[in-house]
């Protein structure tokens, strides 16, 4: 009888030496726990043959069953023979091998031939032979090959068990690296481990190396002290490869990290900075991992010097400086969540000196929610910290609390959908304008098509509010401030939406032409008495353009009559999709609106605004928004994104123009322009270079507010080179800041940095 195939892993150079490894495998988990051994597909031994002493059952794991083409019997050397496909099993464990001898005499067992082990971790050690006792625990093995379930190898010439049973090994190396390629042709691993002496731990499932050294591609590279791996893919505790940089804030920079696995649920990340132009700093992040959800907490700090914002007298003083932020989510029960997220700065410009965030805003919040199938309730709170130049913190608002309620009906009687909505903010400052506000709201929602296939939709809103203000000079704009004290206003708006689609072939594909009016009715609202404090970056754009109010918050609502109009066009074919918007809205009354001029929305007759979008495969992809003066058709908002390539090679670009001449002193509405530009370029297999850039194209004609603007200056490039295969990745990046706040001085910086599979390395 012939012995069955058996899986057979491609042999592969990991020591510098060039000896080679066999591609079968048995377990080092399994060869460390006693057992022994039952027949039960043997052939039956021959007449002379004495009777076998029974197999030991183990106590450890149950007992070790095995399988084989056939067992013989030496009376004379006393061993017994298992061959042909002989395969052992034990719960989750399992080994593979073309020859099992037994010397019942010494009690030794030797495995031979294509040995393969998997163990209850799915690891799977291969060797070409392998020495045991009777007690199936490991001797000595060679050309052993040790295949984690996390991807990683490690090979050695020689291993063997010692009296505290851990194996020992001697001239090992570690890959994570594939050894083969995608034509199943051999191939040399991109980095390894080289170690003259491993010892494995299959009681702690440890790998543990001694004089590691790493290479990559071939060189000899910096050693490796302590370095340890959990075979069940585990994090482990230690130091990882540190990343270097330089700024021209800083210096050379010197960044390690020491990982601390303190339970299955959390861990804590130390890092050290130390620069040669800046005090050393430290910063830490813990993470945790809850029955009912998750956090994770991360902060900064050093003592070094910065230059103050504004200052007469811009010399550094030596202050602390540092930095921290929060967030986490829990969902208690289906229904209720709790979701907050906190940040604060010692100051405004460290995260831009340290690099940590480009953000000249820290948002923080608490949110607690409740939410079913009909309702939804949200009790939360906001604070901000600006790290703009020049903007007052005590003119930053803090909303608490922030409450909302809503309830969804069936109506009983027409159809549709109610939508019941209590609402009621909170808002003050250190050095501003305070506003409390509530109201509570019914808006009925019904649609219906018709039988030539139009889509209409009522709407009816009927909202009252309660506001009380004081304080309101310190408010700069004087349309935001309303009235102080206690102010009241009622709501009324009714809407009906028809849609059209007609459905045809184009050019090979098939389209969808939707014309779509839409009549909004509001009596005259009390706009300008109350406060205005969420409603105030208003602008026409394609998004809101059939919005039943077109502010985007709650403070300013549209009155009177408007006719608002459309189309909207869908093709597609194969490969392609084009999809675009276009529309334009009327109003009846010419009476003055509380609409500023540049909005596109002051007049009778609106600006004309639009939305293309363009997609061939997944290779190109263009956006463009626009919106053109209705009097001169001067373009008064021009965005595009277009992006070009595969993930490989590509090419993007973003532009974006605000012409839309408003009053300098409404400072939510600011005219600018912009460009921006990414890209990648990949060759040679493995290598790419990238590069990315931000320019500012404002000029003191577009913002009178922006000094000294020449409608051209670079905010920020970078450009770089960088490596990536299956378990390698390498990148050397430049940079370059163009902006100087205090003292993030502008200038160039360069970083390098290094990751490997498996390692944990960043």
């Amino acid at each position: 009888m012939h012995p069955l195939p058996q899986p057979w892993l491609p042999r592969f150079d990991l020591a510098s030496d060039g000896w080679r490894l066999g591609a079968a495998a048995v377990a080092l988990a399994l060869a460390a726990q006693p057992g022994a051994l039952r027949a039960q597909d043997a052939a039956p031994p021959p007449a002379t043959m004495p009777e076998p002493a029974p197999a030991p059952v183990s106590a450890e794991g149950g007992p070790v069953a095995f399988e084989a083409d056939g067992v013989s019997y030496d009376s004379n050397g006393e061993t017994v023979t298992a061959f042909g496909s002989v395969i052992l099993r034990r719960g989750e464990q399992s080994m593979r091998a073309d020859q099992v001898t037994w010397n019942r005499a010494s009690g030794q067992i030797v495995a031979t031939g294509n040995i393969r082990f998997v163990d209850e971790d799915g690891n799977q050690l291969f060797s070409d032979r392998l020495e045991l006792t009777d007690e199936f625990k490991t001797g000595a093995m060679e050309n052993m090959l040790l295949a984690l379930r996390e991807g990683g190898r490690l090979a050695a010439q020689k291993g063997e068990r010692g009296e505290d049973g851990r194996i020992y090994l001697t001239n090992a190396a570690y890959s994570a690296c594939a050894v083969e390629d995608a034509e199943g042709c051999p191939k040399s691993p991109s980095w390894r481990i080289t170690s003259e002496r491993v010892i494995y731990d299959p009681e702690a499932k440890k790998v543990r190396f001694t004089g590691a050294r790493l290479e990559l591609f071939g060189a000899r590279l910096f050693p490796l002290p302590g370095l340890v791996l959990a075979t069940d893919g585990r994090p482990i505790n230690g130091l990882l490869i540190p990343d270097v940089r330089y700024s021209s804030s800083n210096g050379i920079e010197l960044v390690n990290t020491w990982y601390q696995r303190l339970a299955v649920n959390k861990d804590l990340a130390v890092l050290g900075y130390v620069y040669t132009k800046a005090a050393p700093m430290v910063s830490g992040t813990y993470r945790q991992l809850a029955s009912e959800g998750a956090f994770q907490i991360t902060g900064y700090a050093t003592y070094g010097s910065r230059i103050p914002l504004g200052s007469a007298d811009p010399t550094s003083q030596k202050d602390f400086r540092g930095y921290f932020a929060a967030n986490g989510k829990f969902q208690f029960d289906p229904y209720w969540s709790l979701t907050f997220s906190g940040r604060v700065a010692s100051d405004r410009t460290f995260l831009r000196r340290y690099d940590i965030s480009r953000d000249d805003r820290l948002r923080s919040m608490v949110d607690l929610e409740r939410i079913d199938d009909k309702s939804y309730l949200s009790l939360a709170g906001w604070a901000t910290q600006t790290l703009r130049v020049g903007e007052p913190q005590g003119q930053v608002p803090i909303a608490l609390p922030v409450l909302d309620y809503r309830q969804r009906l069936d109506d009983p009687v027409l159809g549709g959908k109610v939508e019941l909505q209590l609402n009621s903010l909170a808002i003050t400052r250190t050095a501003g304008q305070d506003t409390a506000r509530a109201f509570a709201s019914a808006r009925w929602d019904l649609r219906r098509l018709t039988p030539w296939g139009q889509e209409v939709s009522f709407t009816t809103l009927l909202r009252g509010d309660v506001y009380h203000s004081d304080e309101n000079y310190l408010t700069s704009t004087a349309i935001y401030r309303g009235n102080p004290g206690w102010q009241t206003r009622g709501i009324g708006v009714a809407a009906v939406d028809v849609k059209w689609p007609l459905v045809g072939s184009f050019l090979g594909g098939s389209q969808i032409l939707t014309p779509r009016f839409q009549v909004v009715a509001s009596p005259a609202i009390a706009n300008l008495s109350v406060p205005n404090e969420d409603a105030r970056a208003i602008d026409l754009e394609d998004s809101n353009l059939f919005a039943l109010n077109r502010f985007p918050g709650y403070d300013r609502v549209e009155d009177s009559v408007r006719f608002t109009y459309g189309l909207d066009w869908f093709w597609e074919r194969p490969n392609w999709r084009i999809n675009a918007t276009i529309g334009q809205s009327y109003r009846l009354t010419s009476r003055p609106t509380l609409l500023p001029d540049g909005t596109g929305l002051s007049n009778r007759v609106s600006d004309i605004v639009g939305r293309t979008e363009v997609r061939f495969k997944d290779f190109v992809k263009f956006t463009h928004r626009y919106r053109v003066d209705k009097d001169n058709f001067a373009v008064r908002r021009n965005e595009f994104d277009a992006t070009v390539g595969s993930s490989r090679t590509y090419a993007e670009v973003g532009y974006l123009r605000l012409n839309r001449n408003i009053a300098a002193g409404i400072e939510d509405l600011r005219d600018r322009e912009e460009v921006r530009f990414a890209g990648r370029v990949g060759f040679a297999r493995y290598w790419s270079v990238f590069g990315a850039g931000v320019i500012d194209l404002t000029s003191t004609n577009e913002d009178p507010a922006a000094i000294d603007a020449d409608g051209f200056q670079p905010v920020r490039t970078r450009l770089g080179i960088a490596y990536a295969d299956d378990c390698l990745q390498f990148d050397f990046t430049w940079r370059r800041d163009y902006v100087a706040t205090g003292d993030a001085r502008r200038g160039n910086s360069f970083e390098i940095r290094l990751a490997l599979r498996n390692l944990g390395f960043r």
